[in-house]
């Protein structure tokens, strides 16, 4: 099987987000590998242990996401393929990312590509659906089990708390949701050998695309972060007096009754 991951480089969940002027400021800041990403990849590992193949993971940005496809490649995966945009693209949205990855694909047959359901940063959930569109591939978003026999394809998709039990066939696309698997740590002999797996690097031009074509469908207005919650209360006393306190800063302060 041709199995191929869609991976991006995001902020660490833990770190403090610093905006200034509407920019994020990430010059301290720490990235890894999208959190719904890794259930992809640990999920084509595992569908490549059972029925061959390959896996590639791909990701679209500057010469740092290298460190991610590098953990990648340390979980399991086979290949790792980078075009970088560092030179040749100032911004771009999720109509840039699937325009790329479409001419990527051109001269590709993908069995499977999976990716994360959302990204952490932007969360806008495109990628995927629009990828699909535009290989027209049938694909199936936040799913929760993948069981492959042969072509056939049996998949649990979570539908906000309850499972949706899809039948399909390859090729496919799907995003991955929380509950997929459990993603593995890279071992020691997983990073050494790492090193040594094929890690290639494109650029816009080695995939016939200008900035023309790259161009972004939408525009950041501005980027805040949400207003601080004011402190909680904790009301003392019986718990006749606290109903009472309660009901009077309800009235009073939050100005609900």
């Amino acid at each position: 099987m041709n199995i191929y991951v869609l991976l991006k480089r995001t902020f660490d969940t833990e770190d403090k987000i610093v905006i200034e002027n509407g920019e994020i400021q990430d010059d301290d800041a720490e990235f890894i590998i999208n959190p719904y990403d890794e259930y992809a990849v640990e999920e084509a590992i595992v569908q490549r242990d059972a029925h061959g193949g390959e896996v590639t993971v791909v990701t679209i940005g500057e010469e740092d996401a290298e460190k991610q496809l590098r953990t990648a490649l340390a979980m399991g995966a086979d290949k790792a393929v980078l075009i970088n945009t560092e030179d040749d693209l100032e911004e771009g949205d999720q109509f840039t990312t699937a325009k790329i990855l479409e001419a990527y694909f051109e001269d590709k047959e993908p069995d499977l590509i999976l990716a994360g359901n959302v990204a952490i940063d932007e969360a806008s959930g495109q990628v995927g659906p629009r990828l699909a569109e535009r290989l027209e591939m049938p694909f199936i978003t936040t799913i929760v089990d993948l069981e492959i026999d042969g072509t056939n394809v049996k998949i649990d998709k979570d539908i906000e708390g309850d499972i949706e039990k899809i039948e399909t066939t390859l090729p496919l696309i799907v995003t991955c949701q929380q509950g997929l698997n459990e993603p593995r740590y890279p071992s020691l002999p997983g990073i050494m050998q790492a090193k040594k797996k094929p890690l290639e690097e494109l650029e816009i031009d080695d995939l016939d695309l200008d900035e023309d074509d790259l161009e972004p469908k939408t525009e950041t207005i501005d980027r805040f972060l949400p207003a601080e919650k004011a402190a909680g209360r904790i009301l003392e006393g019986e718990v006749d007096e606290q109903v009472k306190e309660l009901v009077s800063l309800l009235k009073t302060e939050a100005k609900v009754l």
